[in-house]
């Protein structure tokens, strides 16, 4: 479920655009409920989004995905591999690689068990959407090929919530290979969207005999693409984002290797990033502290920039 980084940071074909960003149509209208009391904020649900990673000839790229173009939401944009949290993945018990649930939970600002369904989600989502499992028969190894009928049959009960990921690993006896994610940033939605999520960004390298696919209803496109390229076409207009993929991609540019972007995770700041939005003299400015460039200036009467 691709949306998850989506929902509430932008939407809407028809919503203002500045470049390859734009907003939904409602906003301005539900900027001002928030703003007289009219409007509850509804709590977000967890969720995690996956940078996958791949070195080049010439550097590294990045594995995106556009949404396609019917869907009600944030059709045409372009995302990565994320969604929401089973919650059935907090208290079930999963052969787990690499840093302790302690750490995670310290590093995600979390409890353990939560921080074992966050994880769990980032790793079955890049499975769900992108066919790239992170997880083999030992603490060390890595599956290999997942596109025989049987392993499809399991990646399709997964999308379904037929049955959870923990239940999947148990089956089919593997280990989680937590060491093989950094979690890069979170980003929160505004308050005043409907659909709200706690989002976690996270990286991770394509593992070695491992091949993305399209394996996601709700894309019409994947991609290969070096951050500085896809950055490149959202300041040109030509792939429309949301501010968190956008601002993710512009970190990715500081560096020339997959493996580069995975030893900067544990530094990375995970403050949440929350929009903020308030009346001023008759127009409504919608900011995200730390993202100079997403400044919006909205008309307060109407829903144009």
């Amino acid at each position: 479920m691709a949306n998850a980084q989506a929902d509430g940071q932008a939407g809407g074909q028809t919503g203002g655009r500045t470049g390859g960003q734009w907003y939904p149509p409602e906003w301005p209208e539900r900027i001002r409920a928030l703003a007289d009391g009219s409007l509850v904020p509804v709590t977000p649900k967890r969720a995690a989004t996956v940078m996958l990673l791949k070195d080049s000839g010439d550097g590294y790229a990045v594995h995106m995905l556009r949404r396609r173009a019917s869907m009600a939401f944030a059709g045409g944009a372009y995302a990565y591999p994320g969604g929401g949290v089973d919650p059935r993945d907090d208290d079930l018990h999963v052969r787990w690689a690499g840093p302790t649930r302690a750490w995670w939970a310290d590093r995600l600002g979390v409890d353990e068990m939560a921080a074992q369904a966050i994880v769990c989600a980032a790793v079955r989502e890049t499975y769900e959407e992108a066919g790239v499992l992170l997880a083999g028969p030992t603490p060390d190894s890595v599956i290999g090929d997942t596109t025989a009928p049987d392993w499809e049959a399991d990646r399709v009960a997964l999308v379904a919530r037929d049955t959870s990921f923990a239940e999947f690993l148990d089956r089919r006896g593997l280990v989680l290979r937590s060491d093989l994610l950094g979690v890069w940033t979170r980003w929160i939605t505004p308050e005043f969207e409907p659909r709200r999520y706690d989002t976690w960004f996270f990286v991770a390298a394509l593992p070695e005999g491992q091949r993305t696919r399209n394996a996601s209803t709700e894309a019409d496109r994947t991609v290969w693409i070096a951050p500085r390229e896809a950055a490149a076409g959202y300041d040109r207009g030509e792939l429309l984002m949301m501010p968190p993929t956008i601002a993710t991609l512009r970190q990715l540019t500081a560096y020339t290797a997959a493996a580069q972007a995975l030893d900067a995770a544990p530094a990375r700041d995970l403050a949440p990033v929350l929009a903020t939005a308030r009346l001023d003299e008759g127009e409504i400015v919608l900011s995200w502290p730390g993202y100079d460039e997403f400044t919006q200036h909205i008309p307060n009467g109407g829903a144009t920039v």
